[in-house]
């Protein structure tokens, strides 16, 4: 198998694979957000630059890590840049938990397409609850 560089172009199925998200759903995204602008070749075919990948993961992690809807993703992605959510796209809650003076003006524009705290708190221990589960199935593998 070929080993691709970090800085190498990727396909949508090479992307999908590497995020767990069916080639459909990057299609849509790409209809949702002007920012995802793969390099596309004959026939159509999409190629993902770097940019492209972490800026995908940054949105991936809005949506299902952090639990805002697209229009709430297109929301903050205006207000605070795409450069910020590649700079943050590892690590998790870096949008929802802020500093108390940042979140309180980020949650007056936002508040309406984030879950509510206990809400996101109950999912949190939930999902931490199946990466335990997960972790001990891996363990008896």
């Amino acid at each position: 198998m070929n080993i691709k560089s970090p800085e190498a172009f990727r396909t949508i199925s090479e992307v999908s694979k590497d995020l767990s998200l069916p080639q459909h759903v990057l299609r849509f995204w790409e209809t949702k957000f002007v920012q995802i602008r793969p390099i596309k070749r004959g026939g159509g075919r999409r190629y993902y630059r770097p940019e492209d990948i972490k800026l995908l993961r940054g949105i991936k992690s809005l949506l299902y890590k952090d639990g805002y809807t697209i229009r709430g993703v297109q929301k903050v992605i205006k207000e605070i840049g795409t450069k910020n959510i590649l700079l943050k796209e590892t690590k998790n809650n870096d949008f929802t938990e802020n500093d108390n003076n940042n979140m309180q003006s980020h949650s007056n524009t936002t508040s309406q397409y984030q879950l509510g705290e206990t809400k996101r708190k109950q999912l949190m221990k939930v999902l931490n609850d199946l990466v335990d589960l997960r972790k001990k199935i891996n363990q008896g593998e």
